[in-house]
């Protein structure tokens, strides 16, 4: 091996990753293994723990994300020894990981959790904010005091929380699909949250209930070095709470949709000027499509596909992830999948002996059962980390293991707009083809339940409210019950359906 002089530690287990992912394959290792030193290697100084983990049903499960110092993970587990450093190079062939403070980490099998980074919609644009981790949520926090307009790309979860939650400032929201939320639904389940979008939103903020540790002060060379925007691990689920996410002007809420549109030019202020093309105002009136030139003069300005320009004080890009495999691809042979992350099979093993990976960084390469799909949620990280552990556990003693029950049928639970949303299986009939039916149940204000059948059973759901049906309806999608017989009825709310189907 090239650097014989530099330090070298060797773990049977060596983990890549501080987020939920890596923190959680760390800490079963470390249970599974009481004896052997398990090796956490991460760039930032704070880990992200699974707290108050609930196992709400058999695949639904509910958890709050802490952000901790590392040295609270080196005390819960005193075989977990956590290495603060990026990673700069993997050698495969020698089972080692050189860091960036010129240690070698020889390992016996790794695990890589390195998760995901914003794609940004333009590099390098100082109006352009992506946010990701608690870091790049706090920048946002500070940038929004001084705004009186900004403009958020993109249709995610992390979207339609910023959306729901700023205040006192103009926000124009441009998204690519027909309706928000197209990640998560359809466009009914859309409708029935855009209602809520333009009430005004209750006073009362609860308490928040987890302590924060953040970086601030903390910045080191090393992060500088590592361009520190790409580091942290994603934010958690209620990430915004605690943030006072307001604006300059004294309003709640004042937010245009600009829909079927992505972006198609930034200009800045200068730029602007010599393209001597006009800006809109915002927009005041939904059914009124006057057009009204803007007299205010912007930092940055913003020209849609459907021709709009709008300016504003900063934008914000949520346009999703991608996985963070750049520092492990060179001189190493991974099969890597369309999504750009690292593909592994059934056991989580990727295409390269003894190396795993789980959570954001990995595209999920088996045959998924027909109710279940990856998508680069908390709760998939949080899995995956914990069968990829059972599997390097398993096969370092020779034994092998099933597959995980959680992927049996997708599963997730969230809020959003404050009310409680559960997804089910195929809840937006992806891949379903036109082969498919739904019934739907709404009550504004209240609730939105949607069943997705096929070939009379169900194959997915989308509940919102306080439904109290995501047990029957996960039984009845992994028993797949012949519904035929009951037509409409099954979200009749004159009838009981969970004393039909417990």
């Amino acid at each position: 091996m090239e650097a014989a002089c530099s330090p070298t530690t060797a773990g049977k287990f060596v983990v890549v990753g501080g987020g939920i992912a890596g923190v959680t394959c760390a800490e079963q290792l470390a249970i599974h293994f009481p004896s052997e030193d398990i090796l956490l290697i991460t760039a930032s100084p704070v880990i992200k723990a699974v707290t108050n983990f609930k196992q709400v049903s058999k695949v639904l499960e509910e958890f709050d994300v802490e952000e901790q110092p590392n040295t609270m993970l080196e005390n819960r587990f005193p075989n977990i020894k956590v290495i603060e450093s990026g990673v700069k190079q993997l050698n495969s062939k020698e089972h080692c990981i050189l860091t960036e403070d010129g240690n070698q980490n020889i390992y016996k099998k790794l695990c890589l959790c390195a998760g995901a980074k914003p794609k940004l919609i333009c590099e390098g644009n100082p109006y352009v904010l992506g946010i990701r981790d608690t870091d790049s949520a706090q920048e946002f926090q500070k940038q929004l005091t001084k705004a009186k307009r900004i403009m958020i790309i993109g249709n995610g979860g992390i979207a339609l929380e910023l959306v729901y939650e700023i205040e006192g400032c103009e926000v124009i929201w441009a998204i690519k699909d027909k309706a928000i939320g197209n990640t998560f639904f359809d466009a009914g389940a859309a409708e029935f949250l855009t209602s809520k979008l333009i009430a005004e939103k209750p006073e009362a903020k609860i308490a928040q209930k987890r302590t924060r540790y953040t970086t601030e002060g903390r910045k080191k060379e090393a992060q500088t070095k590592a361009n520190a925007g790409n580091t942290g691990s994603a934010l958690g689920p209620d990430w915004h709470e605690g943030l006072d996410l307001k604006g300059t002007k004294e309003f709640s809420h004042k937010i245009h949709i600009e829909t079927m549109c992505e972006v198609k030019k930034i200009y800045l202020q200068e730029e602007f000027r010599i393209s001597k093309k006009k800006s809109l105002t915002f927009p005041r009136d939904h059914h009124n499509q006057l057009v009204i030139a803007d007299k205010e003069i912007w930092p940055v300005y913003v020209e849609l596909t459907n021709e709009k320009i709008y300016g504003c004080d900063f934008i914000v890009s949520a346009t999703g992830v991608t996985p963070n495999t750049e520092p492990f691809l060179c001189g190493n042979n991974f099969d890597v999948g369309e999504d750009g992350g690292l593909k592994v099979d059934d056991h989580m093993h990727t295409s390269l002996p003894d190396i795993y990976a789980a959570g954001d960084i990995c595209t999920a390469s088996w045959q998924p059962s027909p109710v279940w799909q990856q998508m680069r949620l908390w709760t998939q990280a949080r899995q995956m980390g914990w069968y990829a552990a059972k599997c390097m556990a398993a096969a370092s003693v020779g034994e092998s293991t099933d597959m995980d029950f959680s992927f049996e049928l997708f599963a997730h639970v969230t809020k959003f707009f404050n009310y409680k949303v559960v997804l089910l299986g195929k809840y937006n009939a992806q891949g379903l083809g036109l082969d498919h039916e739904l019934i739907l149940r709404c009550t504004k204000g209240q609730e939105y339940i949607k069943a997705v059948l096929q070939n009379g059973r169900m194959m997915g759901a989308v509940l919102i409210g306080e439904t109290d049906l995501e047990e029957t309806f996960e039984n009845l999608i992994l028993n797949q019950m012949n519904l035929s017989a009951y037509g409409e009825d099954l979200l009749d709310p004159n009838i009981d359906i969970e004393d039909y189907f417990d």
